[in-house]
């Protein structure tokens, strides 16, 4: 009988274990930094998507957009990140809840759910037939998640990254300047200054002025100092004048098939057709994170510190064109030089739709971008980094072949150029937008990211 007794209490204590774990979570994780890089490319790939039909998503919008995301799927998961630390105590006003630390979470989870709330967060206005693909792929990620791990676990950390994300989207709303300026990106309320050489609308739509009020955006590391670009040259339409020696320089370039090539090839800014120019480095780190089979911590860091720069360039080259409010070639070459030119694409024969983009030329948008961009991704992937950019493989449209290069320094380089021969830039404007760009990048590159 004693022996009975006994073996019925060790079947008792195993059952009350059993059922025990049934309430834990037992299934054994990866770490963090075992995991691709799936989830973010997914995720990045259809901000790409998003970007180029989103209105009033142009340069700035979309940069803003991408920095606010990817810093909530980074904060979201670096508690469980072995190499990078939080770097949220930098900005003022932006407190993320932490995790419960007796509890476990299943992190590719918690980044799927920050990134999933942030883009409905961030797109409430696009129409239906692309809104939908949020949540489409918020659903079909999460449904490959949930089988990976304890059903508590995964509700937990969906809700972990929900939480994060409302809370970086609730500090977005504090910036009243940038937060959604999208929907009023041609404000009415702004009038160009007149006189020789001041930016007006252009021909041939004379769009209205975009963001104009966009230098006053609150900004993540640069100062006041960093949003004001070096004088540009003294406006003069003396023809042994510098400036006139600069214009002169815009309309004399060959119209040949390597020019258009690289032209046409950086051009990124055709709403509806292509993403604008600030998501073009995304698409790049897309193909860095590809090729160097990055995983999910350092694909989570690219985006973070690669947006942020983005983001903090617009707003310093935004506040510089209109502080200076320097006007576009196409305005001065059909005034003092040939009534009768046109801009590169504006002459092409293809399906291109493209015209002088609608504000002031003084400093380049598309040089401070790629600057940025070249800074940040060198310290992560090397300064001697080559690639061959696929960006636009197989466009119809225009030229989108592949072009090779040996550094991210070079293409930030020719796609300052590019500007130059597409004619919508001053070689000014591209020298003087590397030079920003290259100075936000560092500043980026100098938080404390890595443990």
């Amino acid at each position: 009988m004693k022996l009975f007794i006994n073996r019925l209490l060790i079947i008792l204590l195993l059952f009350t274990v059993a059922a025990c774990n049934r309430n834990q979570d037992v299934t054994p994780q990866k770490k963090l930094n075992e995991y691709d890089a799936d989830i973010v490319l997914k995720w990045g790939v259809l901000f790409l998507d998003l970007d180029q039909y989103a209105p009033g998503y142009r340069p700035p919008v979309a940069a803003r957009a991408l920095a606010y995301i990817s810093l909530a799927g980074y904060e979201a998961i670096v508690p469980g990140m072995d190499s990078y630390q939080s770097i949220a105590g930098n900005f003022a006003g932006l407190t993320i809840p932490k995790p419960e630390a007796s509890q476990t979470y299943h992190w590719p989870t918690v980044l799927n759910s920050a990134y999933w709330t942030m883009m409905k967060s961030f797109f409430p206005h696009l129409p239906d037939v692309h809104k939908n693909k949020i949540d489409e792929l918020g659903s079909k990620n999460a449904q490959g998640l949930k089988s990976q791990v304890e059903a508590s676990t995964f509700e937990r950390s969906q809700q972990y990254g929900k939480q994060v994300a409302e809370a970086v989207f609730n500090y977005s709303k504090t910036d009243t300047n940038g937060h959604e300026a999208y929907l009023n990106a041609h404000p009415s309320s702004y009038a160009p200054p007149t006189g020789p050489g001041k930016w007006q609308p252009t021909t041939p739509d004379f769009t209205k002025a975009l963001l104009p009020y966009w230098g006053r955006t609150r900004t993540f590391v640069i100062g006041p100092d960093d949003k004001i670009a070096r004088p540009p040259l003294d406006y003069s339409s003396v023809v042994t004048s510098q400036f006139f020696a600069q214009a002169l320089e815009v309309c004399s370039i060959p119209d040949n098939y390597e020019n258009r090539w690289i032209g046409e090839f950086w051009s990124d800014d055709i709403f509806g057709q292509t993403f604008e120019p600030a998501a073009r480095w995304l698409a790049i780190a897309n193909q860095v994170i590809v090729l160097e089979k990055a995983g999910l911590e350092k694909a989570v860091y690219t985006y973070a510190k690669l947006s942020i720069a983005l983001s903090d360039g617009a707003v310093a080259c935004w506040n510089s064109k209109y502080l200076y409010n320097v006007e576009r070639p196409v305005s001065f070459i059909n005034r003092a030089i040939n009534g009768k030119w046109k801009t590169l694409l504006d002459n092409t024969v293809q399906k291109v739709k493209s015209v002088t983009p609608p504000f002031p030329a003084y400093p380049s948008g598309h040089s401070t971008f790629g600057a940025a961009a070249a800074e940040v991704l060198s310290s992560i992937y090397g300064y001697d980094y080559a690639m061959t950019d696929k960006c636009h493989e197989f466009r119809l449209e225009f030229n989108g072949k592949p072009r090779s290069f040996n550094n991210f320094y070079e293409m930030a380089q020719e796609n300052a150029i590019s500007r130059i021969l597409l004619g919508v830039h001053y070689r000014m404007d591209c020298d003087e937008g590397l030079r920003m760009g290259y100075n936000v990048g560092r500043k980026v590159n100098n938080l404390k990211w890595v443990k």
